[in-house]
């Protein structure tokens, strides 16, 4: 069995959201540690510990949506479905999160373009693949690449409400991009925006769940490692009350006794 790791790093450092949303984490060493654990035993000292240390501690500033992570439907929108109450994070079934998995390679899309339906069937056709209920479906675009670089979030191609549906209506419920975002980027659609006035297609792959509820991946790395089916993804978010995205380790797990049609 192989382990292949599908998360980024949570860091200070590397650009991979906007100014608004970064990340901040405060580093405790073992010397402050120290100071820190003796505080809690009235007559201990610091040098009564181990070479005089204590333990290491970090404190971390961050959104639901930073690191690779899980949207939930609440994150879209208050209904799903045609009405019902929208699914946050803590409320998703966990059996959604660990399924046969389905890589479609979309790196040869400029950045900003908007995949459609069609294309998304081109690409199972290509593969051989006919999607089964509760796969989970992992784009690779061009924005995997770019990860690190300072213009990571106007990278990869994104997926409107079109291509959305069409998943959706297959019955996937989970879905990933190696994006920022499940849509194109921000400064593309601004740009689309800007040009037509059409305010439909501001965050329409998001605002698709209002129709049918879904969950995607953002912020996936690595995936141009897999195969293109023949895998399983395990991708269970963070437990938060009443979150709109949970934190997730997500990992591909590659196994010679696999099937592609095993469901966990």
């Amino acid at each position: 069995m192989k382990i292949i790791d599908l998360s980024i790093p949570i860091d200070n450092t590397t650009p991979a959201d906007p100014l608004f949303q970064r990340v901040r984490i405060d580093y405790t060493g073992h010397e402050e540690g120290a100071h820190q654990l003796t505080a809690q035993f009235p007559g201990l000292h610091v040098e009564d510990l181990p070479e005089g240390l204590g333990w290491a501690v970090e404190t971390v500033t961050l959104s639901t949506h930073n690191g690779t992570h899980v949207d939930a439907p609440w994150h879209y929108h208050p209904t799903m479905d045609g009405g019902r109450p929208a699914a946050t994070v803590d409320e998703l079934p966990l059996d959604w999160f660990f399924r046969p998995g389905v890589r479609l390679d979309f790196r040869d899309r400029p950045d900003g373009h908007i995949v459609t339906a069609a294309e998304i069937q081109e690409k199972l056709d290509r593969i051989g693949h006919r999607l089964r209920p509760y796969e989970i479906v992992l784009m690779n675009t061009a924005a995997g690449a770019a990860f690190g670089q300072d213009d990571y979030i106007h990278r990869g191609c994104g997926f409107g409400r079109d291509a959305t549906l069409f998943l959706t209506g297959q019955g996937i419920r989970v879905v990933g991009t190696d994006a920022w975002s499940w849509d194109a980027p921000f400064r593309s659609t601004l740009r689309r925006y800007t040009e037509t006035g059409d305010a439909s297609i501001v965050w329409e792959g998001h605002k698709a769940g209002i129709e049918a509820g879904y969950c995607q991946i953002e912020k996936l790395h690595g995936l141009e490692q897999l195969p293109d089916t023949g895998f399983t993804v395990a991708c269970f978010p963070a437990r938060i009350s009443r979150a709109s995205a949970g934190w997730t380790r997500a990992v591909a797990i590659i196994d010679d006794n696999h099937k592609i049609g095993d469901s966990a």
